[in-house]
């Protein structure tokens, strides 16, 4: 069983785009460092966090270099549906009320 955080397993990653997964490796490298200032100067109380936060990383980067690999398919970017201006919206509604 990974000890990393539940948020980021692997089957999760795998989900995330490549922009998306920068952000996280920029985030857990920022909480790693806040967390090793910490036990620098004697505030951490979390001591297995810098274990899980350092797997996360681990995990991000491996997720990073098998998509440069090819060896695991980067996701499809999932299109948003495009949003109805106010006119259509307006239109809509009109002949919404003419059939009732």
């Amino acid at each position: 069983m990974a000890i990393g955080t539940k948020e980021l397993a692997t089957v999760e990653l795998d989900t995330f785009e490549d922009g998306r997964l920068v952000e996280e490796l920029k985030k857990a490298k920022e909480e790693l460092f806040n967390l090793r200032f910490q036990a620098a100067t004697g505030q951490g109380e979390e001591r297995g966090r810098i274990k899980a936060v350092k797997r996360d990383i681990a995990r991000i980067y491996t997720v990073i270099r098998e998509r440069e690999l090819g060896i695991r398919a980067t996701p499809a970017p999932v299109e948003k549906p495009a949003k109805k201006s106010k006119a259509s919206m307006k239109a809509a509604e009109a002949g919404n009320e003419e059939t009732n």
